[in-house]
């Protein structure tokens, strides 16, 4: 089983940065594919992005790119997402979630799930 536990939300000004983190405990997770999704009110999960196990591999949402970049430091089970110049659409619950095996864009290819963050971007 692994735990996922993600920090480092809040609330920011359109322009604004913020770093998420992702503290994995339980079973190691340097070997699985690692994503990061949002939901905003009334609306479906979204994809923001993912990395492969090594870190050498990522894929970004159209939305974001440019402007978030997923890294994750496996020696502390950590994946980050670090977050520039933020728009009032960035505005959702931001959840970490790890993948069994390989793992796409899709919500339903990862097996666990962090609780979330709430990340609120101001105009």
């Amino acid at each position: 089983q692994v735990q996922l536990v993600e920090s480092g939300g809040g609330l920011v000004q359109a322009g604004g940065s913020l770093r998420l983190s992702c503290a994995a405990s339980g079973r190691t997770v340097s070997v699985y594919p690692m994503g990061w999704f949002r939901q905003a009110p009334g609306k479906e999960r979204q994809f923001v992005a993912r990395i492969n196990w090594s870190g050498r591999s990522t894929v970004y949402a159209d939305s974001v790119k440019g402007r978030f970049t997923i890294s994750r430091d496996n020696a502390k089970n950590t994946v980050y997402l670090q977050m520039n110049s933020l728009k009032p659409e960035d505005t959702a619950v931001y959840y970490c979630a790890a993948a069994g095996s390989s793992a796409s864009t899709s919500a339903g290819t990862y097996d666990y799930w962090g609780q979330g963050t709430q990340v609120t971007v101001s105009s």
